[in-house]
């Protein structure tokens, strides 16, 4: 008679836990200080992989530097992940939506409620982004716990046929390693409750996805000293923010940085670029798209570096968006790294 053959073993994602065999006699308290530990243990877990991810995220700042795009592919929690993280991305950083995008297995319904099939559907992500009309300077990274959710897979499948590069995100070694041209593993082992990937593997995962896009867009020139200056303050709390960020980085009061703010059409970066060159919005939108802000800031008529709040001992432009000003003070500024764009 002939031996059946042996099933594949589970990803580790899937297997059992032992510091879960007594949780639900556990108390609440007790439960809550198990999760926390393991959450400390998917921190860490994240460590071993910073290579990858800073490899990943060069290829996504490359893909969007050339007119492409990033492109996340996963299902459940996983694909849920990659949407939150595209649609945080445009006010953050001032990008357009078309600029980081996302494709869930189960379409907008398995961003509220699971749709557990759609994830075997291998060929559903290659015609979703068929419709994205993929190109190769795009980049796809497909998020997938297991590294075998047959969705993620065949978004990668997509990928390479088109050219593209492509990233693996995942929590347990792929069956292959030919999967994708950088594959970011964060092993967080077995979940407390087993197969829930929601949990470690989860909170790995959205400090992955966080690192990749964050890592790019500061390398696209979208932070300046730390601040997000390409935000689109489209409420209070974000309009407050632009004014803050304006008036920490120039020195200037909060109703001047105001005033700047509003002649620069709101844009943060434009404030700045308009402040530091003394150039009126057209001229000065036209050379911050030449000469990253970095530059900007270490010409001679440039400004000190902002400590915290705003420094008392920074130069004041005469007018807001004026002229910038000159001498000892305003020449006495950090030198960027080399890196610095």
């Amino acid at each position: 008679m002939a031996r059946r053959p042996k099933p594949p073993a589970p990803p580790l994602t899937e297997k059992f836990n032992p510091r879960g065999e007594d949780l639900d006699t556990a108390s609440t308290a007790e439960i809550v200080r198990r999760l926390h530990a393991e959450d400390r243990a998917a921190v860490e877990a994240v460590a071993p992989a910073l290579r990858e991810i800073a490899r990943a995220a060069d290829l996504a700042a490359r893909a969007l530097a050339c007119g492409g795009r990033l492109i996340y592919a996963g299902a459940g929690t996983s694909g849920r992940l990659g949407v939150l993280d595209a649609a945080e991305c445009p006010p953050t950083f001032g990008i357009r939506p078309s600029q980081v995008v996302a494709i869930i297995a189960g379409g907008r319904r398995a961003l509220t409620r699971a749709v557990e099939g759609a994830e075997d559907d291998r060929r559903k992500a290659a015609a979703e982004l068929k419709q994205l009309r993929l190109r190769a300077r795009d980049v796809v990274c497909a998020v997938s716990a297991s590294a075998r959710t047959p969705y993620a897979l065949g978004a990668l499948e997509a990928a390479r046929r088109a050219g593209a590069a492509t990233v693996l995100v995942c929590n347990s070694p792929p069956p292959s390693g030919e999967l994708a041209d950088v594959v970011v593993l964060a092993r967080t082992g077995p979940e407390l409750v087993a197969g829930s990937t929601r949990l470690k593997a989860g909170t790995a995962t959205k400090l992955i996805l966080n690192a990749i896009s964050t890592a790019a867009m500061v390398r696209l020139g979208k932070v300046f000293r730390g601040r997000m200056v390409d935000l689109q303050p489209r409420n209070q709390k974000l309009r407050e923010r632009a004014e803050r960020i304006l008036a920490e980085l120039t020195g200037l009061p909060i109703p001047e940085a105001r005033e700047l703010l509003a002649r620069a059409g709101g844009k943060p970066k434009l404030a700045l670029a308009m402040y530091l060159t003394g150039l009126p919005r057209t001229q000065a939108e036209r050379k911050v798209r030449e000469v990253p802000l970095r530059e900007l800031a270490s010409a001679p008529a440039g400004i000190p570096r902002a400590r915290g709040a705003r420094s008392r001992g920074a130069p004041r432009a005469a007018r807001a968006g004026g002229r910038a000003p000159s001498g000892p003070r305003a020449r006495r500024r950090s030198t960027p790294p080399a890196s610095a764009r």
